[in-house]
């Protein structure tokens, strides 16, 4: 189903957040929901209801989160990978957040811009943003719009590597009216940007704009925020250690410490879940093979929610062996999903044919469904003319099928799944290796300079609450060509390319939707990877700590760890 039918803007025809944007009333109807991903998510747990947080300025104990995959980004402007945005969301601050059902919520802002409050045009053009006063840096430095002001501008730079420039290079005229107010003008309307500000920490100016290249800036190893944590100490390749910071100005922090500990091995982190030598477990979490062991385990509590990724065999499309549509379709046809999401994943997850969670309002539910079929792959081969050669396999024009798949090392699914692909795939003539690396090499220049020829990855598309995926597959995000972006499978498709630039411009909800549902249509064609399921992912806590809440806007539920505590 592609439509909720408890979809809060009444069927999806008000944007809660483009409703802002006062235009007349008519060109309301079928504005993009960016909030409704979180309808499908389970309640709360009930512990979360039992008794109150404590009082501000009371804190009790610290938190341990187990995490598979180690943060080594902390600039949060640079390109990142999910595990560290969980860091970036208790270190800094955006303007705005987003909660779990998808409402922007004042952070550094003092209120959301509407028409009505006077922070946007008519026209959604002029933004004028009053900051929140009274908040400082963690080094006690007052916190002002000149801080957001260089923010955009340091996106901007094209010397910079900045995680995305989607919609930060449509800002203009940026003016500093007072240490709390400032305004800026957009180029043009652009739909998505309430979602993309929502991402976006802002960082300190007087720190990277007093001298030197922002890019080798000590702070990119001992940052400062507004966050409700400081930076305390890291151990590479152990743990990171951030401290409360006293001066945050919302609710909590209601624990000293947060330690994000590195367990590569998912067997290794259940254990120490198990055991209680960490607290609560993220990316990754309690793989399916585990789950009813751990769940017996009465000192903690577990969560399964879908999750806004995707789980697929992508293909570097600038690699010669994947530049034929004839061979990807063959590599899809061999592709036994049903078999790795029954054995390997217990079932746990839900098989899919695009980038989009089913929970997106631009899900498109009438692809093509995926069949297995080696020997329509035999033949697809033959007739494209890849001819076995030594050792059986094919080649063409000097070119052999053969290339290596990588993925995090200690994740045992994933490497089960490398084995049983690389073994289905033998018999239609095709070669794979394995090379698989640490996260923190994985997950480095390796990855997004598309150093690699294939990978099996979980990644989010969208940004925040927004269908728009620009930055995955737009050709002008392809970081190894551009300098920015995150299109590391070098896909490039001229229609896909009109269609997103058309979509973010448009206000009215069903033209987006069906630009959204021809964009999916024109990647599960072209195949630039091979889509396998969207994860119903199991994270758990200790049973009296109490707070977690699952949220398919951010790419980590550590998005609200500042609100936790322990229960007496």
């Amino acid at each position: 189903m592609s439509e909720r039918d408890d979809d809060p803007a009444g069927g999806g025809q008000v944007d809660p957040i483009l409703s802002r944007l006062v235009l007349p009333r008519r060109h309301f109807l079928g504005m993009a929901a960016l909030g409704g991903l979180a309808a499908a998510l389970p309640a709360a747990p009930a512990a979360f209801a039992q008794g109150g947080p404590p009082p501000k300025g009371t804190r009790k104990g610290q938190i341990v989160v187990g995490l598979s995959q180690e943060p080594t980004v902390f600039n949060p402007l640079r390109a990142r990978i999910e595990v560290d945005d969980g860091v970036h969301l208790n270190l800094f601050s955006p303007l705005w957040s987003l909660d779990a059902k998808g409402n922007l919520v004042p952070q550094l802002a003092a209120e959301i811009p509407s028409v009505e409050n006077g922070g946007l045009s008519a026209d959604g053009l002029t933004w004028k943003i009053k900051l929140r006063p009274g908040v400082t840096w963690h080094d006690g430095t007052p916190f002002t719009a000149e801080d957001v002001k260089y923010t955009i501008e340091l996106i901007q730079k094209p010397d910079f590597p900045a995680m995305s420039r989607n919609g930060h290079n449509l800002v203009r005229d940026i003016q500093v009216t007072s240490p709390t107010e400032i305004s800026w003008k957009m180029e043009r309307f652009f739909a998505p940007y309430f979602s993309i500000v929502a991402w976006t920490m802002i960082v300190p100016k007087h720190i990277l704009g007093a001298g030197g290249d922002p890019k080798d800036s000590p702070f990119n190893n001992k940052p400062i925020g507004t966050g409700p944590f400081k930076w305390g100490e890291r151990r590479p390749g152990d743990y990171l250690l951030l401290e409360a910071n006293d001066k945050f100005y919302g609710d909590g922090p209601h624990v000293e410490r947060l330690i994000f500990k590195y367990i590569p091995d998912l067997i290794v982190l259940k254990t120490q879940f198990m055991t209680g030598a960490v607290d609560a477990v993220g990316i990754q979490g309690i793989t399916p093979d585990n789950f009813e062991e751990v769940s017996r385990v009465k000192t903690v509590k577990l969560f399964r929610a879908p999750m806004p990724f995707l789980e697929s065999f992508s293909l570097n499309n600038g690699r010669p062996q994947f530049q034929e549509l004839a061979v990807r379709q063959a590599l899809y046809l061999a592709l036994d999903k049903e078999t790795i999401i029954r054995d390997i994943y217990y079932g746990a997850h839900r098989p899919t044919e695009t980038y989009l969670p089913q929970q997106s309002w631009a899900y498109n539910p009438d692809l093509p469904k995926h069949k297995y079929d080696p020997a329509q792959a035999k033949k697809l081969l033959d007739d494209a003319g890849w001819k076995p050669g030594a050792g059986g396999v094919r080649e063409k024009n000097g070119v052999k099928l053969e290339f290596s798949n990588s993925t995090t090392a200690g994740n045992h699914l994933r490497e089960q799944m490398q084995q049983f692909i690389q073994q289905s795939w033998r018999p239609i003539g095709v070669s794979m290796s394995i090379k698989n690396f640490p996260p923190a090499v994985m997950w480095g220049d390796y990855w997004r300079k598309s150093e690699w020829d294939s990978v099996v990855v979980g990644s989010v598309f969208g940004v925040g609450s927004d269908p728009d995926v620009s930055d995955r597959l737009g050709s002008w995000a392809i970081p190894v060509k551009t300098g920015t972006g995150a299109n590391t499978m070098q896909y490039s498709n001229a229609e896909v390319d009109a269609l997103l630039k058309e979509s973010v411009g448009l206000v009215d909800r069903e033209k987006r939707k069906s630009n959204y549902y021809k964009v999916q249509a024109l990647f599960r064609n072209d195949l630039p990877l091979l889509p396998i399921y969207q994860p119903n992912q199991t994270e758990g806590t200790k049973v009296n700590l109490i707070g977690y809440q699952p949220n398919v806007n951010y790419r980590s539920n550590c998005w609200n760890i500042h609100t936790w505590y322990w229960a007496s």
